[in-house]
């Protein structure tokens, strides 16, 4: 297998780096497994503090490799793949996910929080891979859209779901029937970036960094209650607050935020 992805880990942050330039670091199945590895490996890294996710060259992603639309013309009736639709697609293989979705839905459980640095093009599966993240810092510039129109599809790489938890239903829809392209300016308006920079790289990193240096505790538990269904009622996340509170306070990580804070000085905090 190609190499697709680059991971780096200093300082309890992870530069998860998608190293396919020359194709606009584009979405084969190779790239889709070693998103899906990358991720899990995460899940469970010893002393992790946050995760940059971005893109080498001049794109974050350009969402799915033009080989496999041309596999999908050429034999119609399995998409390329030697097997069913159905099969292939219709397959839990993560949980509630399938390999793809998981390759977008793995960022959530990851247990600290992902920080996509967007730039050039974030197209189809490379937006949706960009909305699996906790926040995206996105250049003004970078030409974003829900392109799977274009290709006769519809998002399937948990786009539909994401979306919801961002922008208003109408402009889903406009976006998804239509497959127009817009800007890192207008996602900030729509609701898809979380803030526009001129170098998102750059503060990605600066800002993972400065996580970092929270409690990796009160981070964790604040992540755990981010990703709490946004159908829950009122009362289960509001139990679900004072069950991570409880969890919190008054361990050695708390102790030391306060003690910082009064002493004036950097914590020091322990990973468990």
């Amino acid at each position: 297998m190609d190499k697709r992805i680059e991971l780096t880990i200093d300082g309890g942050v992870a530069h998860v780096k998608l190293v396919r330039a020359d194709k606009m670091n584009a979405l084969d199945a190779a790239m889709f497994d070693a998103l899906v590895e990358t991720g899990k490996r995460l899940i469970t890294e010893p002393g992790l503090r946050a995760v940059v996710l971005s893109g080498e060259g001049r794109a974050f992603c350009a969402g799915l490799d033009m080989g496999r639309f041309q596999k999908m013309a050429d034999q119609p009736g399995d998409g390329g793949q030697g097997v069913s639709h159905e099969m292939r697609l219709g397959r839990r293989t993560h949980g509630i996910s399938n390999n793809a979705q998981y390759a977008v839905m793995v960022w959530r459980e990851i247990p600290v929080p992902v920080i996509a640095a967007v730039h050039g093009v974030a197209l189809g599966g490379g937006f949706q891979l960009a909305l699996g993240a906790d926040i995206r810092l996105v250049a003004p510039d970078t030409r974003m859209a829900v392109l799977e129109i274009k290709w006769g599809l519809v998002p399937d790489m948990g786009g539909v779901l994401l979306m919801r938890e961002l922008a208003r239903a109408d402009v889903i829809r406009e976006l998804t029937y239509s497959g127009r392209m817009f800007s890192g300016e207008e996602a900030q308006a729509l609701g898809f970036a979380t803030r526009v920079c001129a170098d998102p790289l750059a503060e990605a990193l600066a800002l993972a960094r400065d996580i970092a240096g929270k409690s990796p505790d009160a981070i964790r538990a604040a992540k755990r209650l981010m990703n709490l269904p946004s159908e829950a009622d009122a009362a289960t996340v509001l139990l679900a607050e004072s069950h991570e509170q409880i969890g919190i306070m008054g361990g050695r990580n708390q102790v030391e935020a306060v003690t910082a804070g009064l002493q004036k000085r950097a914590p020091v905090f322990i990973d468990r």
